[in-house]
């Protein structure tokens, strides 16, 4: 997934048992859980990792922690530039990508936490001030040329410089993984690759390597799921017919969940692995529900889909640059109010409802 694949030179935007619920299948609304949405978390690749650090911040007083595989800091594409000369897009894929390769800066913490402090004042995310608690964990690997260790450091950055304790936020930058999210799994491909579906064997399980970060303490993976992956109308959630969001989305709830409160973590994938291009490898082949059924975690996926047409997402990817706005100056994808971000929160909010709500 290289800079050159992720975008063309022309301006393409960055883009007791389971039961699988597979594309296609008869969707039901998202069910009232209960959830305890103060422990909160959430994680994702490449497109997917940008779009967790920037809810994250954005909505700080409910998220408790993030993994961030293979991305950025909060509002990354913001940078070089003031108006009128910022190009978000231009950005997202230099600065907040490859930087070395693109000669220009990676970017600069100082100044993203400096906006994220002022959005805060003008109440368009939440205080700044819920960074300290929150439990961050990185992964930058070594052959990854897409999203490179220069911008990932900048999310270590940011938050030393939001005051969170250096316990709380873990760099992992010694495994020799292409741009991927890691299993241990031998039907993925080889660690050090950089190819569909972005799911790489590289002897362990990064999803659940990141939760026990995020969660201290949990119990090991279970050896058998015994809860329920359900498909669910996300088009309930969204309130912009410019989303590029698919109309169904995914949870994976234990059995505990449905008569005890659970926590629940957000799972966001990376460009090209909506289940479109990849089917249900995300959500079922990279580790997830294995260790969040034996610790009352929900699991949420939320689906972005490809657009080839406004808003023009060719990728699947989650917005961080700001394809979703009306106007390209003055984009809103980091708000709580953004079309996606306020989309995901809903679906939390959802989650969170008193059981029999409707």
């Amino acid at each position: 997934m290289s800079s050159s694949r992720l975008v063309s030179a022309a301006g393409m935007l960055l883009a007791g048992s389971l039961a699988l619920a597979a594309p296609g299948a008869q969707v039901a609304a998202l069910p009232a859980l209960q959830a305890d949405l103060q422990q909160t978390t959430v994680s994702g690749l490449s497109s997917g990792a940008f779009m967790a650090a920037q809810f994250a911040v954005a909505y700080s007083a409910t998220v408790s922690g993030a993994g961030i595989v293979a991305g950025g800091p909060f509002y990354c594409a913001s940078q070089p530039g003031r108006f009128p000369f910022i190009a978000y897009l231009n950005n997202a894929l230099t600065t907040c990508m490859n930087p070395a390769e693109a000669q220009v800066a990676p970017p600069v913490a100082s100044e993203l936490l400096k906006a994220a402090h002022d959005f805060a004042r003008d109440k368009l995310i939440d205080d700044t001030a819920n960074l300290q608690r929150q439990r961050i964990y990185l992964f930058s690997g070594t052959r990854d040329r897409t999203v490179t260790r220069a911008v990932v450091e900048q999310v270590a950055r940011f938050y030393q410089l939001a005051g969170t304790p250096a316990a709380q936020v873990r760099l992992v930058d010694n495994v020799a993984a292409g741009h991927a999210i890691v299993t241990d799994s031998r039907e993925d491909a080889a660690c050090d690759q950089t190819q569909s579906p972005f799911i790489n064997n590289c002897g362990f399980m990064q999803s659940q390597a990141l939760l026990q970060h995020l969660y201290p303490e949990l119990k090991p993976p279970a050896a058998a799921l015994g809860g329920k992956l359900i498909a669910f109308n996300q088009r309930n959630f969204i309130r912009s017919s410019y989303s590029s969001m698919s109309n169904t989305g995914y949870a994976y709830v234990p059995d505990a969940c449905n008569r005890e409160s659970c926590r629940v973590h957000v799972a966001f994938h990376g460009c090209l692995q909506t289940t479109q291009a990849i089917g249900m490898r995300f959500v079922t082949g990279t580790g997830y529900n294995q260790i969040a059924d034996s610790n009352r975690i929900i699991v949420l996926y939320p689906q972005a889909e490809p657009s080839p047409v406004y808003p023009y997402n060719p990728k699947g990817c989650w917005d961080f640059w700001g394809y979703t706005s009306i106007n390209p100056l003055a984009p809103d994808f980091y708000r709580k109010d953004g079309t996606q971000m306020a989309a995901v929160k809903a679906m939390l909010d959802r989650l969170g409802a008193r059981r029999g709500t409707r």
